[in-house]
């Protein structure tokens, strides 16, 4: 989450064509999701600017979008770098045992036998399972496997019980 309250999803990667379209590189999953959620708030360094998608599509590997008010190759180009964010509002709440990674992020984590092993400071896509990045006094990769090694979530208490062995 970002600190006004909004969750990246993206960040504008390039230009598409002559009439103002965007590449983005997409966090959603699946990538054309992102197309699903308008307005955009843009973030780059203190400056932000909101956006309405007005069309947008899968190109290849690649998702394009018209952005309201971007109508040539310049403006897109203008654009690039900046990062993507929506509102959570905007977002579908998840089903009961899923959580968005925003959600996850920050959350203490200790073991089942209370000991603490530090903060959640982001988690990797491995393909076979999600890694927790646990930062506390050494960085720890955790998997991220419900009701294995992740054994309970609160959200509300900000905690996350996992069975890890503390030394590894």
């Amino acid at each position: 989450m970002s600190d006004t309250g909004h969750i990246k999803v993206g960040e504008i990667s390039g230009v598409f064509g002559v009439k103002g379209w965007v590449k983005v590189y997409s966090f959603t999953d699946t990538r054309e999701n992102i197309l699903n959620y308008s307005p955009w708030l843009l973030k780059k360094g203190n400056e932000s600017k909101s956006f309405t998608i007005i069309d947008g599509s899968l190109q290849g590997k690649a998702v394009v979008a018209k952005l309201e008010g971007v109508n040539d190759r310049d403006q897109a180009a203008s654009l690039m770098g900046w990062e993507i964010f929506v509102s959570p509002e905007q977002l579908p709440k998840p089903a009961q045992g899923e959580y968005y990674w925003s959600d996850l992020i920050g959350l203490k984590v200790e073991t089942t036998s209370g000991v603490p092993l530090g903060v959640i400071d982001n988690l990797l896509e491995t393909g076979a399972n999600d890694v927790l990045i646990v930062k506390g006094e050494r960085e720890r990769a955790i998997p991220f496997l419900q009701g294995t090694t992740i054994t309970h979530i609160d959200l509300q208490a900000g905690k996350m019980i996992v069975d890890w062995d503390p030394d590894f």
